[in-house]
This record gives structure tokens, sequence and C-alpha cells, in this order.
């Protein structure tokens, strides 16, 4: 039955093959059931509840990839998303998560009626290939400066902004010596580097009695202080456009980028195309809709799925069992619930030391893309040199492409190459300098 279902021997694959290939990739990604708690509980919501919806929407996410697209990749809440939606509009813009909630909502709504459609293929024609490598750069320099904080490394300084913390402070050895660990393990392509310099953080902070051990294994948490919390109707009416459009595009880049990578890497493109293109897209929209209602943010796939494929994961049936280890993890709240209780620095700053590494590395496996800008053209790097370095200093995505929408199109106009502009981009671009027009006056 299930060599019929998924194909196995066509795949040149067994049942072991599969299931050691989905454990791989869930063991690599797992942090980020740690994390979302974490990051989401910043904006006011329960841990329990989004450490639950987490592991529903990303096991049920991960069950659509593999039953209907038969593809090894897993998907679960994006980080970079989870830090717009934690940092940017809940702290920043000072707006309630079940608002934010609702944008999600919404732009999950969107990604199934145009994958349905068959349009998302379409829309990223609208920005050039440098602007979107330049947006998951920026989110990577974004991520590492929150994991820096996160740790105690980097600190407030009144004359330059940010400074370096004291480098001796527990938070700084503790969560040091996690990232040095998962380095270490990068170097020598351990796959389950990320957990597991997390795990000796843990370990660290546990001795040192920054952190009090309160379990591992519990029942699943209520889902009730998020279950379908989310307020689509006051996103509306607060003019969430920019911020819904943020949502949208970033997944949509992150996704397909994901999904050509690694379909590159298990040899699942058939002459440029992607076979099932549409089923694999329907996961992550799925996935967002549902997770948003659950109490979750936006869901996407996953580049740590190319950890099971290089172990030999070839169909949807390692999706499944990343989707099964997603549901068990439901019973490791108090692990959570201890890794994303922030503890105070010497600075008096709230850090989480055992989260700190896993963002840093994160940062960095997303900001290795920028090799792929091409530099010597400044009609295309410079846009993405400031969509880059404005997602990170100004600590929102939606400033970086704006900043990237509105040079690009300045520069490429006056070198008169419009045939590189995008209609719909050069009209986003005018949009994005009268709302800056407008915040001035």
């Amino acid at each position: 039955m299930l060599d019929r279902w998924f194909h196995l021997a066509e795949n040149h694959t067994t049942i072991q093959r599969e299931a050691l290939g989905g454990l791989t990739t869930f063991f690599t990604l797992s942090y980020i059931i740690f994390m979302q708690p974490a990051l989401l509980s910043v904006a006011g919501m329960d841990m329990g509840a989004v450490m639950a919806a987490t592991c529903i929407a990303s096991a049920f996410s991960c069950l659509i990839m593999g039953l209907y697209a038969n593809y090894p990749i897993a998907l679960a809440p994006g980080v970079g998303l989870n830090v717009f939606f934690t940092f940017t509009v809940c702290v920043g813009m000072e707006v309630p998560w079940q608002a934010a909630l609702g944008a999600v909502f919404i732009s999950g709504l969107l990604f199934v009626s145009l994958t349905a459609l068959g349009l998302r293929r379409m829309i990223m024609n609208i920005i050039p290939q440098s602007m979107k490598i330049a947006i998951g750069a920026g989110i990577g320099l974004m991520i590492s400066l929150l994991g820096f904080q996160w740790g105690g490394v980097v600190v407030d300084d009144q004359a330059v902004l940010i400074g370096i913390g004291r480098l001796t402070s527990p938070s700084v050895l503790v969560s040091g010596i996690g990232l040095i660990t998962a380095i270490v393990l990068l170097a020598l392509e351990v796959r389950s580097a990320i957990l597991i310099g997390m795990a000796v953080s843990t370990f660290a902070g546990l001795y040192s009695g920054m952190f009090t051990y309160q379990g591992v294994f519990a029942a699943p948490p209520s889902l009730a202080p998020t279950f379908l919390q989310m307020d689509p109707l006051a996103a509306l009416k607060m003019g969430f456009i920019s911020i819904i459009f943020v949502f949208f595009i970033v997944d949509l880049f992150d996704t397909i980028g994901t999904l050509v990578g690694v379909a590159e890497l298990g040899g699942f493109m058939k002459e440029g195309e992607l076979p099932r293109a549409n089923q694999a897209l329907f996961a992550d929209a799925a996935g967002t809709t549902l997770g948003a209602m659950l109490g979750t943010s936006t869901v996407t796939s996953y580049v740590e799925s190319s950890a099971g494929i290089s172990s030999g994961a070839r169909t949807g049936l390692a999706s499944v069992v990343t989707a099964i280890l997603f549901i068990a993890a439901l019973f490791l709240s108090p692990l959570v619930k201890m890794l994303g209780s922030g503890v105070e620095s010497v600075s008096g700053a709230t850090v989480y030391p055992a989260i700190a590494p896993a963002l840093i590395i994160v940062g960095y496996l997303m900001i290795r893309s920028v090799k792929m800008i091409p530099w010597d053209d400044i009609t295309e790097a410079m846009p993405a040199f400031l969509t880059i370095v404005m997602i990170a200093f100004s600590f929102s995505i939606t400033e970086g492409i704006a900043f990237g929408f509105i040079s690009y199109t300045l520069l490429k106009s006056v070198t008169g190459k419009f045939r590189d502009i995008h209609p719909l981009m050069a009209i986003l671009s005018v949009i994005f300098v009268f709302r800056y027009f407008f915040m001035t006056i």
C-alpha cells in the first residue's frame, strides 16, 4: 500500500530510508518547537498554546506535503516572519497579537486562492532575482542581530545605539558555548547541529543555575488561549495592507526558493520545472491558514529538509514521518517552558541564552545567498544592499522592501532600463514614496 501511494520503488527508495530521512529532517528543524513559543510570547501570547499550535500546524502541513504532493519537504512556522510578527507588528507598531494573527490568516487565504488559480508562480516575476535574494539575506541579518541580543553579546549603547556586552557574563557564556558547539558540528556536517547547540546551552544553563528544571514530558498544553483568537476584521480596519503584503511576499519567496533549492538537491526537477508544484505550494498555504486559526505565525517550507534528502528520503513518506514526530513533540511542553522563560542579564535586559544560538546559526544560513547578487551591476546591487541593511538596521522587513523597491525603480529608470521594471513593482514603489511623504507631514 505504501509503495503504491508514495511510489517507493519508482523513486528507488525504501520504507526504512524514508523513515530515517523524516527523522533526520525533524531533528534538524525541531528547534522551531522551542524558538516559536519564546518569540511569540514576547507579543503577549501564551507559550503553551503557541507550542501546541506550532506542532499541529507543522504536522498538518507536512501531511499535506507528504500525502498530496509526495515530496520529502517539511514545513513549520518560518523564522524571520515570526520575528516580523512579534517585533515589528506587535511590539513596534503596538498591534494586538489577535489582529496580527488576522493579517496572517488573510495572507493564508490569499495563498490558497492564488495557488488554486496557479498564479503564485506568476507573482514571482514581479520582483527581480537580486531583490528576492536580498530579502532573505536581510531577514537573516536581522535574525542574527536578535540572536546576539538574546545571548547578551550586544547591548544598548546610548552613543551608537548598540555595543558589545560583557563577554564574561553568565548569559554570554551559556549562549556562547552552545553557539560554538553548533558551529563546530556544522563544520563537521552533523545534521542536528542547531538542536545540539541549543541542548548544550540548556545543560550549561541548568548547571549554572540560570534555568530551573521543570521536567521533560507532560500532557499537551491547551490551545484555548489562542484558538480562533485571530481577528481578520481588525486587521482590515487597521489598514494592514502593507503588513499583509509583507507576510504574503516573504513567504511566497521563501517557499518557492526553498522548494526549488531542495528539489534540485533531490533530483525532483524535470526540465526546469517542479512536478506537482501547485500541490506543494498548497501545503504552506493551508498550513498558514490553519496556523493562524490555531495561534501561530506564517508556515513555510524549510530548507532543513535537505538534511533528510541527503539521508536518502525521496518521497512524501518522509514528510509523514516528520508530521508524526511533530505530534509526539506536543508532550515536551516542560522543556519549552524552561527554554522560553527569559532571564535577566547583567545589563538588566531579558535574554534567552538557550534560543540565541539557533537564531544566529539560522541567520548565517540565510545570508549565504548574497553571493548570487550581481554586485558589479549597481542597478541590481545597490537596491539589494539597501534592502539587506534596512531590514536589519530598521528591524523591519517592510522598510527594507520599501527602500529596495524605490531604489531599484529609480536606478533602472535613470539608466534607461525600463524593461527590467515590472509595472506592478513601479506602482508599489510610488505607493511606498507617498507612504514616507505622508509619514513626515
